[in-house]
């Protein structure tokens, strides 16, 4: 049996098919059209492409379908919802594809299929609570306990990117407008975007994460202030998650999961706000990186 897992992505569209241990057998990729008809023809071509380039005839589908998607289907209506992706938003995508595809289809939301994927046989692998963070171009936040991802009651458990910055300073308060129409998100302030805004707006350079983080690698004051502040953000923001679900592990993702700087600061911070001061989880790199995402939506 082979699984076919795609990774609906802001940018792309990747489709890649695993063997029964997990292998892969294909990846494709083609760009996200930021159209809604086309999205489903495109979704259906590149599982095509993915599979023939996998050994197959390209007359039939050979395995599961899974799908990770930015955003969340509502367990009450059927429609996409909360989708940066934001043509998405109150279409049943899912049964769109299914219909395309002649087949059912399996989705979920992409932060959920890295933590799922982790823990099946990356950096989370034997845990029993794992929670998975991507710190990209937006933060993402997935959950899984004893191997099955928790989506809540209204389809967005995990969502924790749209949850205010925890024990704010005054400078912080209110936290910069996030597209959600809220001020002070998770999203605006540990995504990579929110670090090099906050650095711009505390230094005056604007300059992209990497470079921020290469600059304060060279001693730089004002890339090393801001490192700090965002190691200790993001420590505040694993301490509030600690204080809710307490997981054995974090695994990060995205562009800013490269940090090594991260690995080794952060346990700390998140001693110093986590209830009781007592913690001894993990802070890991996702051992699959950006393959975490399509890897777990075959895994769904």
């Amino acid at each position: 049996m082979m699984h076919v897992g795609v990774d609906f992505g802001g940018t792309k569209i990747e489709a890649a098919v695993l063997d029964e241990k997990g292998g892969f057998l294909s990846r494709v990729r083609t760009p996200n059209p930021g159209d809604y008809d086309r999205a489903i023809r495109d979704v259906c071509a590149v599982i095509a492409r993915a599979e023939v380039a996998a050994g197959g005839n390209g007359e039939r589908l050979l395995g599961t379908v899974g799908i990770g998607v930015p955003g969340s289907i509502s367990p009450r209506s059927g429609l996409m919802q909360n989708a940066n992706s934001t043509y998405l938003n109150g279409r049943p995508f899912r049964v769109d594809l299914q219909i395309a595809l002649g087949r059912d289809v399996r989705m979920a939301n992409d932060a959920n299929c890295l933590a799922l994927s982790e823990t099946v046989d990356g950096a989370a692998i034997g845990a029993k609570s794992a929670v998975g963070v991507i710190l990209g171009t937006g933060v993402g936040g997935g959950v899984v306990i004893d191997g099955r991802i928790v989506e809540g009651a209204n389809g967005i458990g995990g969502e924790f990117g749209h949850v205010p910055l925890p024990w704010l300073s005054a400078d912080e308060h209110p936290g910069p407008l996030c597209w959600c129409g809220k001020h002070g998100c998770l999203e605006g302030w540990i995504s990579g975007t929110g670090f090099a805004r906050a650095h711009e707006a505390n230094s005056g350079q604007k300059i992209e994460a990497a470079a921020i983080v290469a600059a304060s690698r060279s001693g730089d004051p004002a890339a090393n202030e801001s490192l700090e502040r965002y190691v200790d953000q993001l420590g505040r923001t694993l301490a509030l998650i600690v204080n809710i679900i307490d997981p054995d592990v974090f695994v990060l993702g995205g562009g800013m999961s490269n940090v090594d700087e991260l690995y080794r600061r952060l346990p700390t911070v998140v001693r110093q706000y986590v209830f009781g001061g007592a913690w001894e989880g993990s802070i890991v790199p996702a051992r699959w990186g950006d393959s975490s995402g399509v890897r777990g939506a075959a895994r769904l």
